[in-house]
This record gives C-alpha cells, sequence and structure tokens, in this order.
C-alpha cells in the first residue's frame, strides 16, 4: 500500500504548482467499490470542534474546498490543489500562512437512472436530512492540526478514516406513531424505491372513541427526524444552561423543553380539539424536503404527498378523509410549502397558515428580482457594483450577501448538489438541463440571470403570480382560506415579496380574497402572528396556534352535513 500510494504521490506532483496542496487517501479498509461524490477539505482556525461543522454563511464561517470525483478506486489518491473551488477564500494560493486544523469529507453520490432517460449521481438523503457533514456512510477524517503556507510546494498527506454511522429510527409511544411508505408515483420518477414519512401526534382519547373520525393538521417544515416540541414530562433539572447566540438567551434549551411540555399538558387537557397532527419527511436527493409540489427535477412529490400518503395516514389513523378536514400550517420553507399546496390542490386542503414563507412573489427573490435584475449578486450602474445582501439582524446588519450563500453551496456541490437553500429552488422551481440536472437560474459564479429559466419559473411556481392568473378558476375555492404572517425584518427579506403579494390580494374580486397578511413590528425569521410573544416563544407554538384557530374557523368554511362534534370531546 505505501509503494502505491508513493507513486501515485509522485505521478500527481507536477500538477500541483508553486503552492501546498492536499492528497486525500481512499483507503481500502474503507471501500471495496469505486465511489462518486464530493471531496470537501476544511480548514479552521478555531483549533476545537470539528472543522465540518464550523462551515455557515457568516462572518465566523472556516474554509472549504470541495471537487467533484467519480470512480474513485479504493487504494488510491485524490489531490486538492490550487484549482479546486473555494469558500470564503477561492483559490489555497490565497490562503493566510498559518496553523490550522483540517478535516476531509467525501460525501457520496449514488446513481439515480430516471424515468425522463438521464441519469444522475446525487448524494440520497440516507435519514439526516441532507447535511452532507452528518450523512450516515460518509467517509471523513480525524481533526489533523497542521502548518499552512501556500507558499511552500508541500502536500499535506490525509487519510479518510471514519464512516458516519447509521441513523436509528424514531420508536412508537402512546401519542407519537411512525408511518413509512413506498410512493409508486416517485418509485416511478426516479427508477429505485422512494419513500414518504410521517411523525403522527394522536389526539387525547384516540384509543377511547374508536367510532371518532379525526380531522388531519398538517405541519411542513423542514425535515424532522420526530414529532417537534413534543415532552411528556418536565424540563431536565440537570439540564446545562446552553447559549442562544440568535436570540441573545442563556438557557434557551431549557424554554424549549417547557413548551414542549407544556403543549403535552394542553393536547392532553379537556379543552384542546382533538386532531391527528402530522409532521411530514419528504427528504430527496436534493434536499431534506420536495417543496411539497410536482417539480420537472424532483418528481410528482404534491401528487405523492396529497394522494398516496396524506389517504394512507387518514385510513391507519381514522381521518376524516375529506378536503374540507384537511388543513396546513408551516414556517419558512413549510410557510411556502403550505401555501404552494393550497393553491394548487384548492379541494383538498381547507385552509393554510404561512409563516415567514420562502419568497412567494419572485420580483422579490430575497433581494434579488428575477424579471428586471440581469445579475443576482449586484446591483449594476455605469461605474459601480453593489452586493445584495442576503441575511440580516432585526437592526438591519448585514452579515453575508447573496453572492456569499451562492458560493458557499457552489463549494458544497456543483449542479445544484449542495444540499442548501438556493440549490433546491432552483431544483424544484427550474426546468431540467440539458446533462439533466436542474437548469440554472443564474450562473453560481458571475450570478448573470437566465431570463429564460425566470420565465419558466414565473408560470409555474411564482405563487402570487399564480394566483392572480388564475383567480377566476379557483377564487372560490380559496376564498378565506389563505393566512401569511411575516416579521418586516425577516433575516432573508422574505417580507419584500408578501408586501407586493398584498398589494396584489387586496385587489382580487369575484371574490375577494377575504385573506389575512400581517406582520411582526421588527420581527426576524421566522414571526408567525403571535403578537403578544417574542419571536423566540411563538416560533415554539405552531401547533397550539393554528390548530386552535382553524377548529374554529372551519365551522364556517364547511359543508353542509360536516361532523364537526364527535371530535371536539
Amino acid at each position: 500500500m505505501k509503494a502505491l500510494y508513493s507513486t501515485l504521490l509522485a505521478l500527481f506532483i507536477g500538477t500541483v504548482g508553486i503552492s501546498q496542496s492536499f492528497s486525500v487517501l481512499l483507503p481500502d479498509s474503507l471501500s471495496k467499490k469505486k465511489l462518486d461524490g464530493r471531496l470537501l477539505i476544511l480548514l479552521s482556525k478555531k483549533h476545537t470542534g470539528e472543522p465540518r461543522f464550523q462551515i455557515s454563511d457568516g462572518v465566523a464561517s472556516q474554509q472549504i474546498f470541495g471537487v467533484d470525483i467519480e470512480n474513485w478506486e479504493p487504494g488510491t489518491i485524490k489531490i486538492i490543489n490550487n484549482s479546486v473551488f473555494g469558500y470564503p477564500v477561492e483559490k489555497i494560493n490565497d490562503i493566510k500562512a498559518d496553523a490550522y486544523t483540517v478535516q476531509v469529507v467525501f460525501h457520496l453520490y449514488e446513481t439515480f437512472k430516471r424515468k425522463d432517460g438521464h441519469v444522475l449521481k446525487l448524494p440520497m438523503d440516507r435519514g439526516e436530512g441532507q447535511h452532507w457533514n452528518l450523512a450516515p456512510g460518509n467517509l471523513f477524517s480525524a481533526p489533523l492540526k497542521l502548518n499552512f503556507n501556500p507558499a511552500n510546494k508541500k502536500t499535506n498527506h490525509i487519510t479518510l478514516t471514519k464512516v458516519i454511522p447509521p441513523i436509528e429510527e424514531p420508536k412508537d409511544s402512546k401519542y407519537i406513531k411512525h408511518i413509512k411508505i413506498q410512493s409508486k408515483l416517485l418509485t416511478a420518477f426516479w427508477g429505485r424505491p422512494m419513500f414518504l414519512g410521517a411523525h403522527i401526534l394522536l389526539p387525547e382519547g384516540w384509543d377511547t372513541h374508536p367510532d371518532v373520525k379525526y380531522p388531519l393538521a398538517i405541519f411542513h417544515g423542514h425535515f424532522p427526524d420526530d414529532f417537534g416540541g413534543w415532552r411528556t414530562t418536565p424540563p431536565d433539572e440537570k439540564l446545562v444552561p446552553d447559549t442562544n447566540s440568535r436570540f441573545n438567551l442563556i438557557g434557551y434549551n431549557k424554554i424549549v423543553q417547557q413548551e414542549a411540555y407544556d403543549f403535552y399538558k394542553q393536547w392532553t387537557g379537556p379543552d384542546f380539539p382533538r386532531v391527528i397532527a402530522i409532521e411530514i419527511q419528504h427528504a430527496n436527493p436534493f434536499y431534506d424536503d420536495s417543496y411539497a409540489v410536482n417539480s420537472a427535477n424532483l418528481g410528482p412529490y404534491g401528487d405523492a404527498i396529497t394522494y398516496e400518503l396524506i389517504p394512507e395516514i387518514e385510513k391507519r389513523f381514522r381521518g376524516i378523509g375529506e378536503g374540507w378536514a384537511r388543513f396546513m400550517y408551516g414556517g419558512s420553507t413549510g410557510g411556502w410549502e403550505v401555501l404552494a399546496a393550497q393553491v394548487f390542490y384548492p379541494d383538498e386542503y381547507n385552509g393554510c397558515y404561512s409563516a415567514c414563507p420562502d419568497p412567494i412573489d419572485f420580483n422579490h427573490y430575497t433581494t434579488v428580482n428575477i424579471y428586471k435584475d440581469q445579475n443576482a449578486y449586484y446591483k449594476e450602474g455605469a461605474f459601480k457594483k453593489t452586493l445584495n445582501p442576503g441575511h440580516r439582524d432585526y437592526l438591519g446588519h448585514v452579515s453575508s450577501m447573496v453572492k456569499d450563500m451562492n458560493q458557499r453551496e457552489l463549494a458544497l456541490g456543483t449542479k445544484s448538489r449542495s444540499g442548501e437553500q438556493f440549490d433546491i429552488w432552483e431544483a424544484v422551481y427550474s426546468p431540467v438541463g440539458k446533462d439533466g440536472y436542474p437548469e440554472r437560474i443564474f450562473d453560481k459564479y458571475t450570478g448573470e440571470i437566465n431570463k429564460k429559466v425566470a420565465a419558466y419559473w414565473k408560470e409555474n411556481y411564482d405563487l402570487a403570480h399564480i394566483i392572480k392568473r388564475d383567480w377566476s378558476k379557483i377564487g372560490n375555492k380559496l376564498a378565506g382560506k389563505i393566512h401569511i404572517y411575516v416579521g418586516d425584518m425577516d433575516n432573508y427579506y422574505l417580507n419584500n415579496a408578501v408586501y407586493t403579494a398584498e398589494d396584489m390580494i387586496k385587489k382580487l374580486e369575484n371574490p375577494v380574497c377575504n385573506c389575512e397578511v400581517d406582520y411582526g413590528d421588527r420581527a426576524e425569521h421566522c414571526w408567525n402572528g403571535d403578537h403578544s410573544q417574542p419571536n423566540h416563544i411563538s416560533r415554539l407554538r405552531y401547533n397550539q396556534m393554528f390548530i386552535k384557530k382553524w377548529a374554529e374557523e372551519v365551522k364556517k368554511r364547511k359543508p353542509a352535513n360536516a361532523d364537526v362534534t364527535s371530535w371536539r370531546y
């Protein structure tokens, strides 16, 4: 092995140039077959913890370089040198000479032979919710401290030595059940078995009221490892208080536990509406969820969730099984999903509560207008270019730019494969490119916007445009069902799209929308309509807030003979 390693390394040295580089060995003890994936090398000046957990959009981010690898044969090496793209620093030659902690991760890709004839290499979710640094099966090295000087012609040798272990499935309890089904629609699209899952919170008395059928409360959001915000015991007295930088709080972990326990007491108490509450698992090869719509690149997730998963849950757990008795709520990604599902499936759902939704009007794709701007990264004049901000706090202080966020994604993965935010928007909304991967809405390196793709986005996924365009057809089915909430200092500028959507909604006629739009003063992401509590509390109360609200509203939107009493015991 040592002789082979030395020979292979010598062959590569000529390509390294006059800078330091890294050689990474895939030992045959970790794999017996050729592997595809993204090879990532991480440099950190923190010297505590693992660098794989220290990459972010903010100013505290450490350094990452990434390169695509195909058919990596065990027992051979790959070189990461100055030709490899990085973030926040683009080139290895520009890394300052210093002492660093270095780590390598190999993010594995699987080959998919899709129904449309394209063959793609993508990182299938393995139960972790599409996190490259946590994905079971991924290979990585132990952190290594070294002195790095780009001026020295030196190769630093690193060996992959570890495999991220599998994740244990959650267990059923009296109140919480788990379901996983193979989707016929998605399996056909992807050319391999594809599954949908859900965590199900059963109402108090479900087992002692066998003749009652229940409404379905669908909580959309990012990949849940179990039903969130639920705890049947008081907070742990031995819990060591944490420090939450976002909310500037000490001991937020205890607040979270207390809120979860309070919800349990409300859920099992005498006055809480008896519904089945669910959180859906629909992670896929591009992201931790599918955005709950049909997509050229992801497949028919909207249909699979609406016509396969939800009816199966209702069948197994005695749901009413009719559109009037289903409603949705969620924030951020979940906020977009519930509005989209309500618009695209107006007969199948009877209300959506959309908090801090991802951009619902692409005139404000965060801070980018994909229809009028020429570049997503800059506002350009004759002599000056100004970067578009990507993240701020409630005072308007900017911590990252749209360019930063996208170039971090580019380091993590090409062809929309980073598993991050802008890439999943692109994967869901874009047509399929000639190579089978999503067509770029803008060049990931330069920021130049593709107007042809923007036009496709508008007609298929710009929710404000679609509501206005189709109101004469779907207005009678949507009136009164739409509720949108957002903070006017949302960290990702998501309030901008809500402003223009609200202006449009107010003008709808025959029928009038009778929809609710509300804003939180100086509230950050993800404000959900509660003016009585700070954001760090209200974000923990989605179930309490919206289940109660819908239980009252449904009295006005139920069919004539609908049963709205048997489940109110």
